[in-house]
């Protein structure tokens, strides 16, 4: 069993959590922010999801190979998370009132807005998954065995609930229908993303496996395309058939996700669904810090399954109600079996990775995890809510309303996920 001291917690604890608040402030209030700020419509949105999930996919397959070709996790996490900082600042001047000047109207300056806030959450996603996809999560595979990974997968799961926690709470201090609030809000953000990169010079060390690796990759293309080869198919067909199901579990979340806080404060009209979240979010936390334990003790069926219905459960209520006990309900077993589940399909993907390939397959991986939900997702959901209720702003302009639809679309995609697992339960007995 190997060892993990209290600098390699400490290091995932800090890089963990920081880089997950950046990821939720992209993948939650994004779209909030062109929203309020630009007025996107529900296709607009999932054009924006869609652009950063390709983003994401082509930098982690490139970055990911690099990182086992120069056998250096560290410096490409500690880099990348500098500029991914300054990535962020750079939203704190993408502003209406900046904009009118150069576009000649209001209308054409939310416009604008919306491209430019698209265009630069590739370029901010380049820069985070540099970091975080591929190095970040390639440094810990390294760090972790066949003896403790559910414990890893457990403990790194449980920072994206927490994250949300963190940011739903100092969100709270802010007032997100002015420009002044979301200023702030990117500073902050990005400055302590920043400060954290710098930090990891000194935290983070680099693991004896990472340059290993470096001695057995080949030319760097050939590192590249690696897990794309028909013959590492072939060896390792369990490992893809888990993440043909990961990205069905990632379609039915990515199918609400981007309209969720839409959706609790303008459909639901919970201006304080904050406050509803925040206990929710804490006691799915706590489960899913538990929860990777079962996949080591009772191994990859007996765990994922009941991950599965609790998120489906909270798909069905979430459907049929609307006030505040039974919608605090469903969204704590929502996001209960969204966690556990991403915690359960990342622990068996890191068993199921060949030693010493972990960053030639990070591509892969986040084509499961980020590409075909990124995309797929949020265009399901925007077909759901393509007639959906319009609502005229103060300035003339309307947007849409996102309504209980997402949440039956979800459901079906979760039915059809079920089918597959079975699918794999079959292949592994094999």
């Amino acid at each position: 069993m190997k060892k993990l001291g209290k600098k390699f917690w400490s290091a995932m604890l800090i890089f963990g959590l920081i880089g997950q608040i950046a990821w939720v402030v992209e993948n939650m209030y994004f779209n909030v922010f062109i929203y309020k700020m630009f007025h996107a419509t529900a296709s607009q949105i999932s054009l924006m999801v869609g652009a950063s999930s390709v983003a994401a996919t082509i930098t982690t397959i490139l970055i990911g190979a690099l990182s086992d070709k120069l056998g250096k996790r560290k410096m490409l996490i500690c880099f990348g998370y500098i500029i991914w900082g300054i990535s962020i600042v750079s939203f704190a001047f993408i502003r209406v009132d900046l904009l009118t000047p150069i576009a000649g109207s209001y209308v054409g300056a939310c416009s604008l807005g919306i491209s430019l806030v698209i265009i630069m959450d590739c370029v901010m996603t380049f820069f985070g998954s540099s970091a975080n996809d591929a190095a970040y999560n390639a440094w810990i595979t390294d760090c972790g065995d066949e003896t403790n990974r559910g414990k890893i997968e457990g403990f790194n799961s449980m920072m994206p609930l927490v994250s949300i926690l963190v940011v739903f709470g100092g969100f709270m201090g802010f007032d997100l229908d002015k420009t002044q609030s979301w200023t702030t809000i990117y500073l902050i953000i990005g400055g302590v993303v920043l400060l954290i990169g710098i930090l990891g010079f000194f935290l983070i060390e680099e693991s004896p496996q990472s340059a290993e690796v470096k001695n057995t990759c080949g030319p760097y293309w050939k590192t590249v395309l690696y897990s794309f080869s028909p013959s590492v198919l072939a060896k390792n067909k369990i490992l893809y058939i888990v993440l043909g199901c990961f990205a069905l579990f990632g379609i039915s979340i990515q199918t609400y996700m981007p309209y969720l806080i839409l959706y609790y404060e303008k459909s639901l009209l919970m201006t304080d669904y904050v406050l509803i979240m925040a206990p929710a979010i804490i006691i799915a936390a706590i489960i899913t810090a538990f929860y990777g334990r079962r996949y080591d003790a009772k191994g990859f069926q007996r765990s994922i399954l009941p991950s599965i219905t609790i998120l489906m459960l909270g798909y069905v209520i979430l459907f049929f109600t609307r006030e505040t006990v039974p919608v605090f309900i469903g969204s704590l077993f929502m996001m209960t079996g969204y966690m556990t589940g991403m915690a359960i399909f990342g622990a068996m993907i890191r068993d199921y990775i060949p030693a010493k390939k972990a960053g030639q397959f990070q591509g892969i991986r986040i084509i499961g995890q980020v590409l075909i939900p990124g995309i797929i997702g949020p265009a399901i959901g925007a077909f759901v809510l393509r007639d959906a209720e319009q609502i005229v702003n103060s300035d003339g302009t309307t947007s849409f309303l996102p309504n209980e639809g997402i949440w039956l679309a979800a459901f079906v995609t979760g039915l059809i996920l079920v089918i597959a697992l079975h699918g794999l339960f079959r292949a592994l007995k094999k």
